[in-house]
């Protein structure tokens, strides 16, 4: 009995592992030939040129410690949507891009692959910021941004020793309203001379592709102020998307703060329609203007002019203040048009492959240094530490201004304006206006028209 059960379970054995290789057995040695092979090279498409350069040693690095290939395919400045459109066409088309919020995913919703069950997504501290439609996720912010006025401590400070100035502040910490903030200026402005400026405000630039600080980031606060008043929405970016005709409620108020630009520059008027955002960064790099609208992504520029005086705890942020009701608690305008999209279109294997390149870069001590260190990106993941902030400085005062007690930012609304027409249909009438050649009536009547025309616009 004994000798029979043993041989049982022999045989048994031998069965079991028979079984077993037949069935798959060791694939260590015999690799699948069905299995698909990972996907050895990426495409990136950047929407950002100041940083192209650190894009590219991100993706030797990854090269480096993977194998894989990341093609890094940089737009010109204001024209990452046509870039887009041709690329995306061709043969070997981009297996990332983005997408600017809501009107974006509009554009491109059939490239957008889900990214749901992705750990990019899992990362998000705040998960309504992804575009979603349904139960699917196809397009996540991967930074934080904010802009607003910036200002040169040093000659902000240099005007309040000034023992004849008509004010009576003593610190920016006073400025807290556009009224205020008119008073600095105008008295700023006629001591320019003592202060050693040519102007307070940098030049208002108008040249062909640089009008976007005037008519996207200064109008997105009065239609934001517009469209939070709309009750059939909850959100003021959902209004705007749903709006066809708008009243431009707040228009006086986009005029106060862009006459005072304009009326105390180191810029005549009829200039400014050659002005770049370069030359302005450049005027407020070599201290010849005290203040400048712009963004946290400026201060690369800002600090990469060669003979920049502006010393880098001086350079601070003032909310865009125009005389809304209420602005003393308004903070800086806060938000986000770029969101990480992966191609649908391709295979399953680079899609994958750009999935964990996109996870290493936000969640890998080697990745999250590249982001802090270089692109200066507030991260909205939560694989970054508290004390992981990013060394730019005009960062930090985003996260300052974040951080303010009873302070409400002004979300990005811009992303719903109908169409780069309508930009370009405010831009040339705001110029015409700076330069006298029409009323501010005009300017109005130019903006409703021109809303309701893209609005309805197939």
């Amino acid at each position: 009995m004994k000798k029979l059960v043993s041989l049982f379970l022999s045989l048994s054995l031998l069965f079991a592992l028979a079984a077993c290789k037949s069935e798959g057995g060791d694939t260590t040695n015999n690799p699948s030939e069905n299995a698909p092979a990972a996907a050895t090279e990426i495409y990136f498409l950047n929407f950002k040129p100041e940083i192209a350069s650190v894009y590219e040693k991100i993706a030797k690095e990854y090269k480096e410690k993977t194998g894989v290939t990341v093609k890094v395919v940089t737009a010109a400045s204001n024209g990452y949507e046509q870039t887009l459109t041709s690329e995306i066409a061709k043969s070997n088309p981009p297996t990332i891009f983005q997408i600017n919020g809501p009107v974006g995913y509009r554009s491109w919703s059939d490239y957008c692959a889900d990214l749901k069950d992705t750990a990019l997504y899992s990362f998000l501290s705040d998960k309504s910021l992804a575009i979603k439609e349904g139960d699917g996720v196809y397009g996540i912010p991967y930074v934080v941004e904010g802009y607003g006025i910036i200002y040169n401590e040093e000659i902000t400070d240099k005007y309040f020793s000034l023992k004849d100035r008509k004010t009576a502040f003593s610190s920016m910490d006073e400025i807290n309203s556009f009224s205020k903030l008119k008073d600095l200026v105008e008295d700023m402005q006629s001591k320019k001379s003592e202060l050693g400026i040519e102007g307070v405000f940098a030049s208002t630039s108008f040249s062909s592709g640089n009008s976007w600080r005037w008519d996207t980031h200064l109008a997105n606060v009065p239609l934001y102020y517009e469209f939070s008043e709309n009750k059939n929405f909850d959100d003021p970016t959902l209004a705007g998307l749903g709006t066809s005709d708008i009243t431009f409620t707040y228009s006086d108020n986009f005029k106060n703060l862009f006459d005072l630009y304009i009326n105390n520059s180191g810029t005549p008027k009829n200039l400014i329609g050659s002005k770049s955002v370069n030359d302005s960064m450049a005027e407020f790099a070599l201290g010849k203007v005290a203040m400048v609208q712009n963004g946290n992504w400026a201060y690369k520029e800002i600090s990469g002019v060669d003979g920049n005086v502006v010393k880098k705890d001086k350079i601070k942020m003032l909310p865009v203040y125009t005389g809304v009701k209420g602005e003393e608690n308004q903070g800086l305008c806060i938000g986000t048009e770029n969101y990480l999209a992966i191609n649908s279109k391709v295979s399953k294997e680079k899609q994958k492959a750009s999935a964990d390149f996109l996870e290493w870069l936000f969640s890998s001590d080697e990745g999250k240094r590249y982001v802090t260190e270089e692109l200066g990106f507030i991260s909205p993941f939560n694989t970054f530490d508290k004390d992981e902030r990013p060394e730019d400085p005009l960062a930090n005062e985003i996260l300052d201004w974040m951080e303010k007690k009873d302070i409400k930012s002004v979300p990005w609304i811009f992303t719903s304006f109908p169409s780069e027409t309508f930009k370009q249909d405010f831009s040339n009438a705001l110029l015409q206006y700076a330069q006298g050649s029409i009323d501010w009536e005009k300017v109005v009547s130019t903006v409703r028209t021109s809303w309701k025309s893209e609005f309805q616009a197939p």
